[in-house]
């Protein structure tokens, strides 16, 4: 067990623990709050999370001797016997294969209640379309008491456990609402046929508990299918594992190769990846070239070259070379593996709207077995007869069932974070779903934001009479033994002219604070600071107009000396990203204000800004900040009272992410091929798994669609009771009916949330 001691006490702080479990039986809202409060009710639980959608439980407790909550696996056990105890079964949490289910005569085992009970309930059916065209298709009392009762009983057998345990928890749900209507009809049916004389024809009731049961497995049957497709991002990721690696054996032999499964693969073991395979582990590059397929990871479609000390990420598809690979992560820590976490996580958490949906539901079935009592009651003292306002109560609490009212908000949770996941989108928890969808403002980060984060050589300017070809073979001969950033620009620049030889330099050495020198072709040639030069008594001459003008546009200006003359001028600058100006026109177009945030002076800071298409005079330029003032800006601008999201990619942007409405953490393809930060990641609502600008936009996109959904859900949820209801208590809709729309809600709303797959990042 490991603790923790709080600061100047000695005090051993608890560990937090954590159970994800899987439930079977719940059916309704009022399932979801008994299990909570069941949960909650254990001694060290600290929050206990419920989701219909996926039918499964978080637990997380305070692990202390004192209370007997630091034996996990007696905690554990506890927890499980408490959904047991409310009426429900714990179960291992699993995906399944919507393909994979299992199959009796070519039939899903969960399709055959529903089959069976339309084949029984058929032939009592059959009398009211005969109605239709005047034909008495009626069948004799006793059948319809041989074909209702296997299904009230046997197939129905569901509702009754499940009613019982409510009953005993002194709480309700759609089990007892369902069960005690049909119970209500199928009695009064038999006992008017019982009391019936010889040869007598009464109206018997039979075909509405029958039909109304097979509705409510039909409508159960058709919930379990949309769910599956709900889930089918996880499963899909999942799928991107391979469940063998070829494993090369230590030394020069090459031509034993073992397959080993994944599970044992271990950080530094060499792997061969055939063409067409997926890399079964996160990895570098050891050996050979090839294309990376990403896609599935970070939505990126196009292919990406990875050449020896190249990152690969475990489950991408490699391409047509045959590559071998150093593993580096493997386990929880690959990113595939995060990625699924995260996805598993935001789909497990409760929207802050859900909240509100669960105490309503927590008064609801009370509320309509009232509405119920008083159905009968008012139709009996008007008149009808006990039989009729029976049946009248009866569609009063088969139509009430609160099924879509638990799904509405999940199933829309579920479908739009697995599809922002597919398109490289990952979202934390719902909270953040549900909260970017009313950003006004977006901050961006500049360096590896909007910018690329590598300085480039924007311009040579030789001197008079000086050949810019000759002064860049010069200056890359020198700093070609540099570990400097803008070094590194500069040799960059040679290598994209392929016709060009760097001038090789000796005697190299860095010059703290000023540059770089050393000796080429006899004389010595530096490359360094404007300042340097000065010091040096090198005059810029023709070439000082110029060096002005370029650091005013927010350029790094060093200057090319060889022997006692300055050569050339080199100009460096970081670059805007692809993609960054359209990203910023974006969230214009839709009414956001965009900012940047800088660390460069207000000059450079505001040249780029207009590159982006930023408007510095609107103040959407904060030049000169430091790294650990970035929380300070933040908060400023949410003290306008507008949601603030903030988008950064780097440690030091983690206290920013964390301080706005919703953080984004910029990925690309950082260190372990994960990209970003991961401290940035952890700090944020949203990781945008490439690094596109772009992705800002589509993730508010996607968290507006997503809530637009909920908000559907909820309002023909609502709808289906609040007109319902009345309707069946005014006698206008039948039990048969009532079921029938009962098991259309659900159906309708789930259907509703799957829609959100259509999605695709605006374009």
């Amino acid at each position: 067990m490991n603790t923790t001691t709080l600061p100047n006490t000695g005090t051993p702080e608890p560990e937090q623990c954590e159970l994800d479990l899987g439930i079977g039986g719940m059916t309704c809202a009022s399932c979801v709050s008994r299990v909570e409060r069941a949960l909650k009710k254990l001694p060290g639980v600290d929050e206990a999370t419920v989701n219909l959608a996926t039918e499964t439980a978080r637990v997380r407790w305070s692990a202390a001797a004192d209370t007997g909550t630091a034996d996990q696996p007696a905690m554990a056990a506890r927890i499980q016997r408490a959904v047991r105890d409310a009426g429900y079964e714990p179960r291992p949490i699993d995906t399944p294969d919507a393909d994979q289910v299992r199959r009796f005569l070519g039939v899903p085992a969960d399709a055959w209640p529903v089959l069976l009970g339309m084949l029984l309930s058929a032939p009592l059916a059959l009398p009211m379309v005969g109605d239709l065209f005047s034909q008495h298709w009626m069948l004799p009392a006793w059948a319809q008491f041989l074909l209702a009762t296997p299904v009230q009983f046997v197939l129905g057998a569901r509702f009754y456990q499940a009613g019982w345990h409510a009953l005993k928890a002194r709480t309700g749900n759609m089990e007892l609402l369902v069960a005690i209507g049909t119970t209500a009809g199928w009695a009064l049916s038999t006992w008017l046929w019982w009391r019936a004389e010889p040869g007598e024809m009464v109206h018997l009731y039979f075909e509405g508990s029958a039909v109304v049961i097979t509705l409510v497995l039909l409508g159960k049957w058709l919930e379990a299918r949309a769910k599956r497709q709900t889930t089918e991002a996880i499963r899909a990721l999942q799928a991107l594992r391979p469940d063998v690696a070829h494993l090369l054996p230590d030394g020069i032999k090459r031509t034993d190769i073992t397959a080993v499964p994944v599970a044992e693969l271990l950080p530094g073991d060499l792997l061969q990846v055939r063409p067409g395979e997926r890399f079964p582990a996160d990895a570098e590059v050891a050996e050979g070239e090839t294309q990376a397929n990403e896609s599935m990871l970070t939505g990126e479609p196009m292919p990406v070259h990875k050449r020896p000390g190249d990152s690969v990420t475990g489950g991408s598809l490699n391409g047509e070379g045959a590559v071998v690979i150093r593993v580096r992560a493997v386990g929880a820590q690959s990113v595939l593996n995060h990625i699924i976490a995260l996805v598993q996580d935001a789909q497990a958490t409760k929207a802050p709207v859900q909240r509100l949906v669960d105490q309503v539901a927590a008064v609801f079935v009370p509320v309509v077995l009232a509405i119920a009592l008083i159905t009968f009651l008012v139709w009996w003292w008007h008149g009808a007869l006990p039989e009729e306002a029976l049946i009248h109560a009866v569609a009063v609490l088969v139509i009430a069932c609160p099924c879509a009212l638990g799904l509405a908000t999940p199933a829309a949770i579920m479908a739009g974070t697995g599809v922002a996941a597919k398109h490289g989108i990952l979202i934390k928890d719902a909270q953040a779903l549900e909260v970017a969808h009313q950003v006004k403002v977006v901050a961006f980060d500049k360096t590896g934001t909007l910018t690329r984060g590598q300085p480039q050589l924007l311009q040579l300017l030789p001197t008079q009479g000086v050949d810019a070809d000759q002064a860049l073979a010069l200056a890359a001969g020198l700093q070609a033994q540099s570990e400097h950033p803008l070094a590194h620009a500069v040799v960059s620049a040679l290598r994209e002219q392929p016709a060009l030889v760097a001038l090789p330099a000796t005697d190299v050495r860095a010059v703290p604070g000023r540059g770089t020198e050393g000796v080429s072709q006899g004389q010595t040639v530096r490359v360094g600071s404007l300042r340097w030069m000065d010091e040096l008594g090198l005059v810029l001459g023709d070439l000082a107009p110029a060096a002005q003008r370029l650091q005013n546009e927010g350029a790094t200006v060093s200057a090319l000396a060889w022997g006692d003359r300055v050569y050339a001028l080199l100009a460096f600058g970081d670059e805007p990203k692809p993609g960054a100006r359209e990203a910023i026109e974006t969230l214009h177009a839709r009414g956001i204000r965009t900012v940047m945030i800088s660390g460069d002076n207000r000059g450079a800071a505001e040249a780029m800004a207009r590159r982006l298409g930023l408007r510095p005079e609107q103040a959407e330029v904060m030049a000169e900040v430091l790294p650990g003032d970035k929380a300070r800006q933040v908060q400023a601008l949410k003290a306008d009272g507008h949601r603030v999201a903030m988008v950064g990619d780097g440690v030091n942007d983690a206290p920013a992410l964390a301080a706005a409405d919703v953080g984004m953490a910029m990925g690309g393809q950082g260190e372990g091929g994960q990209g970003g930060s991961d401290v940035a990641m952890h700090a944020a609502g949203i990781t945008l798994m490439r690094g596109d600008p772009r992705l800002v936009a589509a993730a508010l996109d996607v968290s507006h669609r997503t809530v637009v959904k909920i908000r559907q859900n909820l309002f023909w949820a609502f709808a289906y009771n609040v007109a319902g209801i009345p309707l069946a208590a005014l006698g206008y809709l039948s039990p048969v009916v009532a079921g029938a729309a009962m098991a259309l809600s659900s159906v309708s709303v789930l259907s509703n949330a799957l829609l959100l797959k259509r999605w695709r990042p605006p374009t």
